[in-house]
């Protein structure tokens, strides 16, 4: 053991590898048996570990991995080698380019100028890039303006070192306003029937996402799905019909407590006595604070379990540490004693879609912002159920 691996952890992330293939294989299950698994692993797997996570998918069967960049499509490639399918979800830098032939990736092309420069690239090389084109249906981020569609077909029809894989869309708010995702499904599948010469059912045809599949029609013309969130085991779409699929959370967040004091009544509590003790309390010091991932905007909302029980935070959260009230806790706890901040904890339980909420944000937000310095632990026992 050497460097900071030998110091003991003040907070740390738990993740439950095995939970992560029991989710895929559920999620899989409550699908079509043409219906392709594309696994979204950006931003390191959601704050996951794109390493570890990774592997495990492979072992588990997923029929493609979806990414933000080159960059992290690459670190895929280094770990499965050739063989898996990896659709670059982002624009791609001219400067970057080279990297989608060296690596044999699939880029997202939503314009007549990408595709000319590739095609031109590719010609150079003597090569063939397989390519999805994304069609603008409502998001206006990335992809051609679904009227313009066919500038987009016509571009690569004509180019002769290009081959369309897929194409997709995305939706823009899915999880609440069904009407206006139709009327995107509409928008999709209308720019693909206006190309005479596309097959389909030659093509990766996309456009749900976890949050897509609230609306998600098994009879539809889409033969892949593209999942990130619910894969690991958050669903915070009621609605969905993927609600009940028995997923589970694969996700933990803890802490210890540094330090437990008695404080007077009228105390006023941390940067800006922003809180002020009714009554002579018992309070905790945490050993974490928004430089690990407790957002700053938690400041006295929201809560941690401590002895399963959740105890309120008090005061705003500083940089390396939390102060929450343990004064109604039947036993006083201890410097040392584990904290969950999400996650379960005897009979308690913080649900991660909980803890954005007290926060004012979204679970991906969370997940992606508890930072490097949380070290994460993985459970690799062997999938069952």
């Amino acid at each position: 053991m050497s460097g900071i691996e030998q110091f003991p952890r003040r907070c740390w992330a738990e993740i439950d590898l095995a939970a992560l293939e029991r989710n895929l294989i559920a999620i899989k299950a409550a699908l079509p048996e043409h219906i392709r698994y594309i696994a979204i692993v950006k931003a390191d797997a959601y704050g996951h570990g794109m390493h570890q996570t990774v592997a495990r998918l492979m072992q588990a069967g997923i029929d493609m991995f979806g990414v933000a960049n080159v960059a992290e499509a690459a670190t895929i490639r280094e770990i499965g080698g050739s063989g898996w399918s990896i659709l670059v979800l982002g624009a791609t830098l001219r400067e970057e380019a080279q990297f989608l032939f060296e690596y044999d990736l699939m880029p997202t092309l939503s314009s007549v100028e990408e595709i000319e420069f590739l095609e031109n690239m590719a010609a150079e090389r003597g090569e063939v890039l397989k390519v999805h084109l994304k069609i603008d249906t409502g998001m206006g981020r990335l992809g051609i303006w679904h009227e313009n569609a066919d500038l987009l077909f016509d571009a690569l029809r004509s180019a002769k070192h290009l081959k369309l894989d897929g194409v997709y869309t995305h939706f823009a708010h899915a999880e609440t306003d069904v009407e206006f995702t139709e009327r995107q499904r509409r928008r999709f599948m209308t720019a693909l029937a206006n190309v005479d010469w596309l097959n389909p059912k030659e093509l990766l045809i996309h456009a749900d996402n976890s949050a897509g599949l609230t609306s998600f029609s098994c009879e539809s013309a889409y033969n892949a799905v593209r999942v990130g969130l619910l894969q690991f085991g958050i669903t915070p779409y009621a609605q969905s019909l993927f609600a009940k699929v028995p997923t589970t959370p694969i996700f933990s967040f803890k802490t210890r407590i540094s330090l437990v004091k008695e404080l007077p009544a009228g105390t006023e509590i941390s940067y800006g006595r922003t809180y002020r003790l009714k009554r002579p309390s018992r309070v905790a010091i945490l050993c974490a604070g928004y430089g690990d991932g407790i957002p700053r905007t938690l400041s006295n909302k929201g809560f941690a379990l401590i002895q399963g029980q959740r105890c309120p935070y008090l005061g705003r959260v500083t940089m390396d540490q939390t102060i929450v009230d343990v004064t109604d806790l039947e036993h006083a706890p201890a410097s040392g004693e584990e904290v969950c901040l999400i996650g379960t904890q005897g009979d308690g339980e913080i649900k991660i879609e909980q803890f954005a909420r007290w926060a004012g944000t979204i679970s991906w937000e969370i997940l992606c912002s508890i930072t490097k310095r949380v070290p994460r632990t993985y459970k690799t026992s062997i999938a069952t159920g």
